[in-house]
């Protein structure tokens, strides 16, 4: 079986926890977890098909993974808060909400939210802290980074998947390790093209409004539903050049940004089995 790294998205720090702290156990919960998800799309008898999950969640969160302060926050609470708003804004811009309001951010953002439905409120409560944490501070950009570099160097793995947030660190990972040469990269509900958010802030700066497959990996696959709102705009072809192949697809109404249903997704099935011992 070919090897498969995975890059996990937002909202995992509920694993380290429950694993007591553990990085490695959080990764191996997760990993169990996405060779079952992705059994049900490619089938096979007791597959592993992961060896193993780049977990860096535990970063993203006030102090780091041995703090002992408080399990909930993101880092630097009092800087990142404004910056956490700066994102939610930024993102529901894209959602098409609040484009003409004024007004202080905090009041903003409070406005926006009351607005939101049950199910991206929710989202949007994940999604801003974390991406606000991972773009603002340096050193935990560069932690994340790490773990996913020295995941993918430890197992030499010819795919690498990343969901959600996980598609930026593995993109800016590829790009800052040359020597980590992959076969195939494959982004899942991927926020890489979101303006005004992620995409100015990607390391490298996108050039003339584009930005580019990283040199060390042989062909790229993006696949997104057309709703996520992780992932606005679905399509990245529009932002980045080389990108090989690009499935927009309906995944579930409800469920739409999960790794669950990205990883069962039938979509995957042609572009991985070539894979597949």
């Amino acid at each position: 079986m070919a090897a498969i790294v995975g890059v996990h998205g937002i909202g995992k720090y509920n694993y380290y926890m429950d694993a007591g702290r553990s990085a490695a156990g959080a990764a191996e919960a997760m990993r169990r977890k996405w060779d079952r998800y992705l059994h049900a799309t490619l089938g096979a008898e007791s597959a592993a098909y992961f060896a193993e999950i780049a977990y860096f969640a535990h970063h993203l969160h006030h102090g780091g993974p041995d703090d002992g302060g408080d399990d909930a926050a993101p880092t630097s609470v009092a800087a990142v808060e404004t910056q956490t708003q700066e994102v939610l804004a930024g993102w529901a811009r894209n959602m098409g909400l609040g484009e003409h309001i004024t007004g202080a951010l905090k009041s903003v953002t409070g406005w926006l939210l009351d607005r939101l439905d049950g199910r991206s409120a929710a989202f949007a409560k994940l999604f801003a802290p974390e991406v606000a944490t991972y773009l603002t501070d340096q050193a935990k950009r560069e932690s994340c980074r790490q773990v996913v570099a020295d995941v993918i160097r430890r197992n030499r793995p010819r795919v690498v998947i990343a969901h959600s947030l996980g598609s930026v660190v593995a993109y800016e990972t590829l790009w800052a390790h040359p020597e980590l040469e992959i076969d195939l990269l494959v982004t899942l509900g991927s926020p890489l093209g979101m303006r005004h958010v992620v995409f100015e802030r990607l390391l490298p700066a996108p050039i003339n409004g584009r930005g580019e497959r990283p040199e060390n990996v042989g062909r790229w696959v993006n696949i997104a539903d057309k709703d996520d709102i992780a992932a606005i705009p679905p399509a990245l072809r529009e932002s980045f050049t080389g990108v090989d192949a690009e499935e927009l697809v309906n995944l579930d109404w409800i469920d739409f940004h999960t790794a669950e249903k990205y990883l069962g997704c039938p979509a995957l099935d042609p572009h991985l089995r070539p894979f597949l011992a």
